[in-house]
C-alpha cells in the first residue's frame, strides 16, 4: 500500500514538473497562452464529442484546437534567448520531451496532407468505406484525423519508453491529454492581459522559483 501511494506521488510530481517545464519554457506571449485559452475550450467540446461523434470530435480539435494551440507556437511564441529561464531556443527545443516544433512539422504536415490524399483515395486505401458528397467526406476526414492525432500521441508514449523510461511516457501522455483542463486554470486571465496592452508574460512567479 505504501509503495503504491509512493508510486502515485511520483507520478503526480513529475506530472507536476512537466507542466511547469512546458509553462516557463514554451509559453511566454500573452498571444500564445490566450490561444491556448482557445484551444483548451474547443478541445472539451471535441472530448464531450468523442464520445458521441468521434468524427465531428477529431473535426474541431483538428480544425480548432490543434491550429490555434499550434498557430501560437510557431507564429507567437519568441524564439530568442530566455532570460528567464537563462536558455537559448536550440537548448530548449533539444531538451523538449514532448513534441519540438521540428516533430510539430512532421505532425501537422501529415495533418495538413490528409484531405488530398483522402479525396483522391476516398476509401484511404481501403480503410473506410467512400463517403457521398461533402458531408461523407468530411467524416471519413475526422476518421482520418482522429487516427493521426491518437497515433501521434501513442507513438511518441512509446518513443519516450525507449528515451527515457515508461514512467516518463506514461506522465507525458497524461499530461497532453489533461492540458486542456490545465490550460483553462492557467491562461484564462491571458486574453485581459492582452487587451491591456501585455505582449509578453512578464514571468515573475518562475524568477521567484
Amino acid at each position: 500500500m505504501k509503495q503504491q501511494s509512493s508510486s502515485f506521488a511520483s507520478c503526480m510530481e513529475a506530472l507536476r514538473i512537466q507542466r511547469w517545464d512546458d509553462h516557463r519554457y514554451y509559453h511566454h506571449s500573452r498571444i500564445n497562452q490566450s490561444l491556448h485559452f482557445i484551444s483548451a475550450m474547443s478541445f472539451l467540446v471535441a472530448y464531450v464529442l468523442l464520445f458521441i461523434d468521434p468524427a465531428l470530435s477529431a473535426l474541431i480539435a483538428w480544425g480548432v484546437s490543434m491550429t490555434s494551440r499550434q498557430a501560437g507556437h510557431f507564429f507567437f511564441e519568441p524564439r530568442g534567448f530566455d532570460h528567464v529561464n537563462q536558455a537559448t531556443h536550440e537548448h530548449k527545443e533539444d531538451i523538449k520531451l514532448g513534441y519540438n516544433l521540428r516533430r510539430k512539422v512532421v505532425l501537422m504536415s501529415l495533418w495538413a496532407v490528409a484531405p488530398g490524399v483522402l479525396y483522391l483515395s476516398p476509401s484511404f486505401f481501403g480503410l473506410l468505406q467512400p463517403g457521398s458528397g461533402i458531408q461523407g467526406y468530411l467524416h471519413n476526414l475526422g476518421l482520418v484525423w482522429l487516427a493521426v492525432g491518437l497515433g501521434g500521441l501513442v507513438f511518441r508514449t512509446l518513443h519516450l519508453f525507449f528515451l527515457k523510461d515508461v514512467m516518463t511516457g506514461l506522465v507525458w501522455m497524461l499530461k497532453i491529454m489533461t492540458d486542456p483542463f490545465h490550460d483553462i486554470m492557467l491562461y484564462w486571465r491571458s486574453p485581459l492581459a492582452l487587451l491591456r496592452g501585455e505582449l509578453i508574460d512578464p514571468m515573475t512567479h518562475a524568477h521567484s522559483r
